[in-house]
């Protein structure tokens, strides 16, 4: 009875490591840019985009993309319904986390000013 003991001890000690790690690499960041839409990406960084980006999400299966302003560079957005057309069109400030396929989960989205 001991020795079940100490392995269901040691089983739940590992559980718990693999939980902490998980948790770890989620790590919620914020990143300045764009939301604009797969086929325009960094072309869609202006507040003129707007509705072609939405015409294209919607109408022609496009995806929702984040840009940042900084380095231009286009993540893919890991949970699409978290943008509303009003996020569109202006300078975002994107609160979330990182993915492990480099996509970006969606906490939050605010004007960035």
């Amino acid at each position: 009875m001991e020795k079940f003991c100490g392995i269901g001890k040691l089983a739940a000690l590992l559980l718990l490591g693999f939980s902490i790690t998980a948790a770890g690499q989620n790590k919620s960041e914020t990143w300045i840019g764009w939301i604009s839409d797969s086929g325009c990406a960094a072309k869609g960084m202006s507040a003129e985009h707007k509705g072609c980006a939405v015409a294209c999400v919607h109408n022609n299966g496009a995806k929702w993309v984040f840009v940042s302003s900084d380095s231009k560079q286009v993540y893919t957005l890991h949970n699409q319904d978290a943008v509303t057309d009003k996020d569109v069109g202006m300078e975002v400030k994107l609160t979330g986390s990182a993915e492990k396929d480099g996509s970006i989960h969606i906490d939050t989205i605010a004007p960035a000013s």
